[in-house]
């Protein structure tokens, strides 16, 4: 096993499943001991966490998990992580802001309350749990941590059924810069990650098409889409020493797709 996050505490949100799940595994498989692991709550995520929590702590004995249900859209689920992640471990070292939603929608007929949801989901959810995080950082001995914000290639490129979920993929990459800036101070570093096209449950039925399938595949240099185990190594290595000098960065984990133009 490896020892990049030996004694961490890392916090994950929408950890039930995707990317976060991925990142759950892989943060246990590299040492960190307190895994903090926020989901939605229903039947199927609470299905999935009770899993996940199994399987981590049979997997990697030296990792204990705590999980923490609920709406990240409402800023006192935040809170809640917090409170749930220094109850059980003292402490929290990481975050991982990753729960977010992409209902598709054409444009010009979306409904205003999928704006608002997905805005809430993806934007005001991140800045909650980072503000609530980031306090618990500058309060603990050692003073710092991580926080690592999951934006998208989205971020940088526009999607015809995307006109609600680009912007706020574009907002956690500011936030992430803007963070990096005032949390300097207290040994905190901000940085984002921006996987490209993941085959997870957010794109199922969109990825259902067999020719924009294909299209998607064709258009990455490594000839294939990824999965979620490939954000999770970016992650890991944000979140531990080897980055302990990066801040305010964004890492692209796409398989070429953005600089593949032809």
């Amino acid at each position: 096993m490896s020892s990049l996050l030996l004694n961490k505490v890392v916090c994950i949100t929408g950890a039930s499943r995707g990317i976060g799940r991925a990142c759950a595994v892989e943060a246990a498989r590299h040492g960190a001991t307190g895994l903090v692991l926020h989901y939605l709550g229903d039947d199927a995520t609470t299905k999935e966490m009770v899993a996940l929590s199994a399987e981590v702590e049979s997997t990697f004995p030296g990792a204990k998990v705590a999980f923490v249900p609920g709406d990240i859209a409402d800023p006192a689920t935040a809170a809640k992580i917090v409170e749930v992640g220094v109850a059980a471990f003292q402490r929290i070292d990481v975050l991982v802001s990753n729960a977010g939603i992409c209902p598709f929608a054409e444009f010009l007929t979306m409904p205003h309350a999928t704006w608002e949801r997905t805005r809430q989901v993806n934007l005001d959810g991140s800045f909650y749990v980072v503000q609530a995080v980031a306090n618990q950082m500058k309060a603990q001995t050692p003073q710092g941590g991580s926080i690592i914000g999951v934006a998208s290639i989205s971020a940088l490129v526009g999607g015809e059924f995307q006109v609600h979920y680009t912007p706020t993929k574009a907002g956690i990459l500011s936030l992430m810069q803007s963070c990096a800036v005032a949390l300097g101070k207290y040994n905190i570093r901000a940085n984002a990650v921006l996987p490209g096209t993941i085959a997870t449950d957010i794109n199922k039925e969109d990825l259902a098409d067999d020719d924009k399938r294909a299209g998607m595949v064709k258009r990455t240099c490594l000839g294939r889409l990824g999965v979620p185990d490939d954000i999770a190594g970016p992650v890991v290595f944000l979140a531990s020493d080897l980055a302990k000098y990066v801040t305010g960065a964004s890492l692209l984990v796409d398989g070429g797709l953005f600089v593949n133009l032809q």
